[in-house]
């Protein structure tokens, strides 16, 4: 009895409301837009963890394709190149930014991106290329030159009986990034070059320019002069989603990466699963501070304090506060904000969980201030109350620091909506008592658990290398590594047997 097999051909045409099996017992139809966008040698994507239908043209397919293809080939040639002509490269991309000439001309195009952007009421928090930012580059790029690196460490030595075996570190691959209008990422992703891995990345087109611009100012003459390859480091040209998805569908990837959060971060992350590729995603951030019996007035208001200097994944977002203490550490906590504010020269936000309404003087939810949005100066209350599920959700504030704030009973149930309701992420508790901090530690289920202010969970503060990016545990624990990726943790481990072809022993 013979077989007959399906035989596959090529789609030429998509119609509206055509269904589409997914997931094993799971529909999907073809929306109108969709299918009026389609135009053959197009790509129909389903992304069965977010349950949506993606539309990927040819042509930012080709483009993804292309830029991982010249990755592959510069990985290859890349494995016979010396630790040193990679520090090198580390080297001559920092002077190249520590050149000031250079750098003026990254800052011209970086300025239209940021007038731009807020054209089109974008955030721009995280854009604008300042002195900082590139001092927190050059700072970078310069602790990669010393760095260790696992390519051809040998990681563990098994003796055997006449031989032995060795785990040796070795190179991943191409690693691929995907993140939005940071321009400073563009030099934390070289990180990887570390360990022997190539790079392709696609930025936001909030930041595309600012990037081309760094790219032909400053990195690849650096690669050059380090005499690399220029495909250890590719930028997907494009301005469109439709080309992450293609990079992050491509299976010639070792590792995916998305800097960001919410539902973009999703569906790269659910691609990149479905083409088998590894991936590293923050997802949502935000940090939860908690305030105990036990905690003194004082730490508490640094912690704060020190939690809101600006808006990234670990700035403070959610504060519980034991009720018995509601009449000494609610003052503490608004007294902070509003410092947090006025060094920003603004004022806060604050949303108060409907239980502990009464803990919030009236008049907050009374008055109305300006916040600053992405789309400018945006007039609101100062205070307003939230449903308790709503615990988790991370503010995007621009210049207004903004949180959430909660009166528990005690610690156990602070850990409890913390381990319910935030993203898994950070988890810090004010208190000098031992055995609390203990139990807290032991309890919270956060990859990331502190005694202060929450601003410390970053791989430059906290290790000395520059992230490449931060993992939350809202979809799990991870295996086998921290929640702090870094250009020295991105390898693989070969097994090589030394002295097998020497006679056995008698």
């Amino acid at each position: 009895m013979s077989e007959t097999h399906p035989q596959s051909s090529e789609l030429t045409e998509l119609k509206a409301g055509t269904p589409i099996l997914f997931g094993g017992n799971r529909i999907l139809h073809v929306p109108d837009e969709l299918a009026e966008r389609f135009r053959p040698g197009d790509s129909v994507v389903v992304v069965e963890a977010s349950e949506e239908i993606l539309l990927i043209p040819a042509e930012e397919e080709r483009i993804a394709g292309d830029a991982v293809k010249r990755a592959q080939a510069a990985f290859s040639t890349l494995a016979a190149a010396s630790d040193e002509a990679i520090s090198n490269f580390y080297l001559a991309f920092a002077e190249r930014l520590a050149d000031d000439s250079i750098w003026a001309r990254i800052q011209e195009v970086n300025t239209e991106d940021v007038v731009n952007a807020r054209a089109r009421g974008r955030s721009t928090t995280r854009l604008v290329a300042n002195e900082k930012l590139r001092g927190l580059m050059i700072e970078g790029l310069r602790g990669w030159v010393g760095a260790q690196s696992r390519r051809g460490q040998i990681i563990e030595t098994v003796e055997r009986d006449g031989w032995r075996t060795e785990l040796v570190g070795a190179a991943l691959g191409v690693v691929a990034f995907v993140f939005e209008g940071r321009p400073n990422v563009l030099a934390d992703a070289t990180g990887v070059l570390r360990g022997g891995n190539t790079v392709v990345f696609r930025i936001g087109s909030d930041a595309l320019a600012t990037a081309r611009s760094i790219m032909s100012e400053a990195l690849a003459p650096a690669l050059r002069q380090a005499g690399l390859p220029e495909g250890c480091v590719v930028l997907v040209d494009s301005s469109t989603h439709a080309a992450g998805w293609a990079l992050f569908g491509n299976r010639r990837l070792s590792l995916a990466v998305a800097r960001g959060s919410g539902r973009a971060v999703a569906t790269l992350g659910g691609l990149a699963q479905q083409a088998g590729v590894a991936v590293s995603l923050h997802g949502t951030g935000g940090a939860w501070l908690i305030a105990s019996e036990s905690t003194r007035a004082e730490p508490f208001s640094e912690a704060v304090l020190r939690s809101l200097d600006r808006k990234v994944c670990n700035t403070l977002n959610t504060c519980c506060i034991q009720r018995s203490r509601a009449n000494e550490l609610v003052p503490v906590l608004i007294g902070a904000l509003e410092r947090a504010g006025e060094a920003l020269g603004q004022t806060y936000k604050l949303h108060v969980a409907e239980s502990s309404r009464d803990a919030v003087p009236s008049e907050l939810f009374e008055r109305e201030v300006s916040v600053r949005r992405a789309e400018g100066d945006v007039p609101e209350r100062q205070a307003q109350t939230i449903a308790e599920a709503e615990l988790g959700h991370e503010w995007e504030w621009e210049q207004t620091p903004e949180i959430s704030l909660v009166l528990v009973d005690d610690l156990d149930e602070a850990v409890d909506l913390c381990n319910r309701y935030s993203p898994r992420f950070v988890a810090c508790l004010i208190s000098e008592e031992a055995a609390e901090q203990e139990r807290f530690y032991a309890t919270v289920d956060a990859p990331f658990v502190g005694d202060g202010h929450t601003r410390w969970v970053d791989g430059q503060v906290a290790l000395d290398r520059p992230e490449l990016g931060l993992s939350n545990w809202q979809s799990g624990r991870l295996f086998g590594r921290g929640g702090i990726l870094s250009g020295d943790t991105v390898y693989t481990v070969r097994t090589r047997a030394v002295g097998t072809s020497k006679p056995a022993p008698r």
